[in-house]
């Protein structure tokens, strides 16, 4: 079988890692892939990411089977293209994927379908938005409405704060259209976590739960970003919490949009938020599998990742399960200087050689490539290349051995004004029991 993966970043090294090791898998196409990717047995890069191109490719190339790793393409409609096309793909169409596209839409989802989530208003008038803050209760969530590749969303805890998000993205337009209408949600209380699951339309197959660390900084502090780091199971989900979610959140979203006839096949994530008292709340939908969530749950996934996605382009998730390894897998990002507003690309990348050799010889870490490009004129040095450059990743028998094993990995590399929290994991931790998978 000959596969092409879309996407360039942490997320895609990871998903075009696994599919690598099926037996049943000749040759993975990576487009456009990183550093990381171009350096994976079966894996190679090809520089394009228009859609006809894609589809040309695909084409010229016998494709058998197409897997979008980011939500762009998908918004963009390359699933709808691809069918049409008669190509074989994996992924939410494009009506599928307003569902992270437009927080409005899935909002107004949200609602219709009794899926429990935060009170919002919706504005793109900044004078109307300022009147509702100064009425408004702190801290409150500012969001915009379309994708800004996990800088859209603003929790302030101050009115000046909330004022400065609404004045950003619907005065300086700092978000382009993506801001051009914009929520103002509820804060809610709780503990956050990732639920993501496979579905073929009408079957759905959970995924592992995970956790991730959104600030920049230690102790959930500095600016929201894409992810900095993350680990796999999240004890905050319960066995019994598990089954709610399923019956209260996911299950009322495949129903939903089959009603809507619009089926939904692809990777859905649910953002959640869990309360002191238990209750779910979901914050977003995700069409894709989530970054840096991905990392984890791949190096925890023991099942062939290309039958999964077989069977769910078939429709067929019923006849085939999902097995696990029961260590912890921790993710810790290694980010460039500047990153998310400014990120700086360039800079050498010491210490990967030695890192990646080992780890040919271990099951137990993997370093997943995202912002990272080879030099063009030395093809022996792999460069910063984007916001989030590196996801070091490890097992371990809990949480804290997962952990103490990344960092440990993690501080043999080093690029100048590399950016990486001190703390992932922590959450998990504070559930006790030193962080052991239930």
């Amino acid at each position: 079988m000959r596969l092409l993966v879309i996407g360039s970043g942490g997320r895609e090294h990871a998903i075009a890692w696994k599919l690598s090791q099926s037996p049943l898998i000749e040759k993975i196409f990576v487009a456009p892939g990183n550093a990381g990717t171009v350096l994976e047995a079966k894996l190679e890069n090809v520089p394009m990411t228009s859609i006809p191109d894609l589809v040309t490719f695909a084409r010229q190339e016998k494709i058998d089977l197409t897997v979008v790793g980011p939500e762009v393409p998908l918004t963009e409609g390359i699933v709808d293209t691809f069918q049409a096309s008669g190509l074989r793909i994996f992924g939410p169409t494009r009506k599928g994927a307003r569902l992270e596209g437009s927080k409005s839409f899935a909002k107004a989802f949200m609602l219709s379908h009794g899926i429990p989530t935060a009170a919002c208003e919706t504005f793109d008038d900044a004078a109307a938005a300022h009147r509702y803050i100064d009425q408004h209760s702190l801290p409150v969530v500012i969001k915009a409405d379309g994708l800004a590749a996990g800088k859209g969303v603003v929790v302030a805890q101050t009115l000046s704060e909330a004022h400065a998000a609404v004045d950003a993205m619907l005065v300086d337009n700092r978000l382009g259209t993506a801001g051009a209408h914009i929520l103002i949600e509820d804060y809610l209380e709780g503990e956050e976590a990732s639920f993501i699951v496979l579905s073929d339309g009408k079957n759905v197959l959970p995924l592992a739960t995970s956790q991730d660390h959104k600030r920049l900084r230690d102790n959930d502090e500095g600016p929201n970003t894409g992810g900095m780091g993350a680990y796999s199971p999240a004890p905050v989900i319960t066995p019994e919490l598990h089954d709610r979610i399923m019956q209260k959140v996911i299950m009322p979203v495949i129903q939903g949009m089959t009603q809507q006839s619009q089926p939904y096949v692809g990777f859905l994530y649910a953002g959640l938020m869990i309360s002191p008292q238990g209750e779910v709340r979901v914050l977003e939908f995700n069409c894709r599998l989530g970054d840096p969530e991905t990392q984890t749950i791949m190096l925890r996934l023991k099942s062939d990742l290309f039958i999964l996605l077989e069977h769910a382009v078939d429709g067929t998730l019923d006849q085939t399960n999902i097995e696990w390894d029961q260590r912890v897998a921790l993710c810790v990002v290694m980010a460039a200087q500047g990153y998310p507003d400014n990120p700086r690309k360039n800079d050498i990348i010491h210490g990967l050689d030695s890192v990646m050799a080992a780890q040919h010889h271990s099951d137990e870490f993997h370093i997943f490539h995202a912002g990272t490009a080879l030099n063009s004129t030395d093809s022996t040095e792999i460069l910063t290349f984007g916001g989030r450059v590196l996801g070091v990743t490890a097992l371990g028998g809990d949480i804290r051995q997962a952990q103490s094993r990344a960092y440990a990995i993690a501080a043999d590399i080093h690029f100048d004004g590399c950016q990486m929290r001190r703390d992932i994991g922590s959450r998990g931790l504070a559930q006790g029991s030193g962080g052991k998978p239930g």
